[in-house]
């Protein structure tokens, strides 16, 4: 009966049961044991009908509750008329059949729900591919579990060429055909890879990008739409974003950057959805710049900005900047909460993606960012320049103009990025009447060493810049 259970993982409209095993030093919501796992199953379609909680030292071996407490369980599962139970634990192939026989119901882990979840809202072709993959890592080694309950095929059965006849075991079968379906997947998944990590170094050739992360149901997608021209999935669930979408943010002064909105964080978030979900997550990973959301008016905020950090430490995403956004601060009980987070983290931007406030303290901050620290400087440039010309007319604030027959100098207030950017189009400039490198050193490193050569060699300074730069290179090759 169990094991016929086995056969549809779907959980939607059960009347469901949670279960928390609590271990020592495990965290635990103080307010509200079952709040997480009670909006991952209505999320997943579930009814949740009753829940149990049972503190030990360590998991039982075989039930992974102690024996008082599976018959508790067996009661109440009886009682509410529930068909599934829900732990909150990852449990091994052998504790679920144990359980399933013991209970007569079907028995799923966190991580199971959390991949139904997943399967459940994965609509594009990439979403659909990373999900199988981890479904079927998860799956493979439960095999048995799922299915010692089918006797062996006797020969001459249809079980298809390469099978070695009489005594083989429905279970063999299946795990030839996962094996062989995971090689497929994977293949396919790397030549993705591949091109998305190819895309992502492009992206961030050609522009400035950003990338919007933190826990499922922060509000990252309304943000997302927000500040940019929209199109984003918006949904009060977990997990309502599963596949990355980019866009352009416009900054102001003709001065924009690439936003991507990401798959959300959750707390023990299976390894496997992880590791398939490399290829949605290399946008993260390739951000020049990280916007850390998070629901400020959730109490459990704090250990939402530890889950979320920890793992963009564990996929690759740790040297860009990053920038916590506090959300939702229209729906805090009290100004001390948000004060709370401020005063750990000053340069905190607060916001209400839905209402709009503080979106244009959020352009500021970023606009700094993208620009690098501002100065005002004289640009000169010959009349032809066209290009340097346009690109400080339309990008920078320019405060004065003076032009001879031959060519022009504007005062202008510019960012340090925007320097580089400028010189990055090849024209001939002077930067304060000097060459471009010695003009940056005094106006941004407040360094007298511009004027004239090397007293030592004779060498200008942005000749020494270069050969500098060339040198490092060098080494570090």
């Amino acid at each position: 009966m169990a094991a016929a259970m086995r056969e549809q993982l779907k959980v939607v409209a059960e009347r469901s049961v949670l279960v928390h095993v609590q271990l020592p030093g495990e965290y635990v919501d103080p307010r509200d044991v079952f709040g997480e796992l009670r909006a991952l199953s209505k999320t997943a379609g579930a009814i949740v009908v009753g829940e149990l909680v049972q503190k030990r030292k360590k998991p039982n071996g075989k039930t992974y509750l102690g024996k008082g407490k599976v018959l508790e369980l067996a009661a109440l599962v009886s009682t509410v008329e529930a068909s599934l139970v829900v732990f909150d634990n990852d449990l091994s192939p052998s504790q679920i059949r144990s359980l399933e026989e013991a209970l007569e119901c079907k028995i799923i882990d966190r991580s199971e729900l959390i991949l139904d979840i997943f399967a459940n809202r994965a609509t594009t072709y990439l979403a659909k591919l990373q999900v199988e993959i981890a479904q079927l890592e998860y799956t493979y080694p439960r095999l048995r579990a799922m299915w010692d309950h089918l006797g062996q095929i006797v020969g001459g059965a249809p079980v298809g060429i390469g099978t070695r006849g009489p005594g083989e075991q429905q279970l063999e079968i299946d795990r030839r055909l996962a094996q062989r379906r995971l090689r497929q997947l994977r293949t396919e998944l790397a030549e993705i890879q591949t091109r998305k990590t190819r895309e992502v170094a492009q992206r961030n050739e050609d522009h400035f990008t950003a990338g919007l992360v933190g826990y499922t149901n922060a509000g990252k997608s309304t943000l997302f739409n927000r500040l940019t021209v929209g199109g984003a999935f918006e949904h009060g669930k977990l997990f309502a974003t599963l596949s990355t979408r980019t866009e352009r943010w416009e900054l102001g002064g003709g001065n924009g950057i690439l936003l991507s909105d990401t798959v959300g964080f959750i707390r023990d978030l299976p390894h496997h959805l992880v590791a398939s979900f490399r290829s949605t997550l290399e946008e993260t990973v390739g951000a020049q710049l990280l916007l850390i959301v998070l629901d400020a008016s959730d109490h459990e905020a704090e250990m939402h900005y530890e889950t979320v950090t920890r793992t963009l430490d564990e996929i690759g995403a740790s040297t860009q900047p990053r920038l916590i956004v506090l959300n939702k601060v229209d729906a805090l009980p009290d100004e001390a909460t948000a004060l709370a987070w401020i005063s750990r983290h000053p340069d905190a931007v607060r916001l209400s993606a839905a209402t709009g406030e503080g979106v244009d303290e959020l352009n500021a901050a970023v606009r700094t960012i993208v620009l690098g620290e501002m100065r005002e400087i004289s640009v000169g440039a010959p009349i032809s320049a066209s290009r340097t010309i346009n690109f400080l007319e339309r990008r920078t604030e320019v405060l004065d103009r003076t032009y001879t027959a031959e060519t022009v100098e504007l005062r202008v207030r510019i960012g340090r990025r925007q320097v580089d950017q400028l010189l990055a189009q090849g024209d001939s400039l002077t930067i304060d009447g000097a060459p471009p490198m010695d003009g940056i050193a005094r106006a941004w490193d407040g360094s007298a060493a511009w004027k004239g050569a090397d007293e030592r060699g004779g060498i200008p300074p942005h000749e020494r810049f270069y050969a500098a730069a060339r040198d490092e290179t060098a080494g570090g090759a």
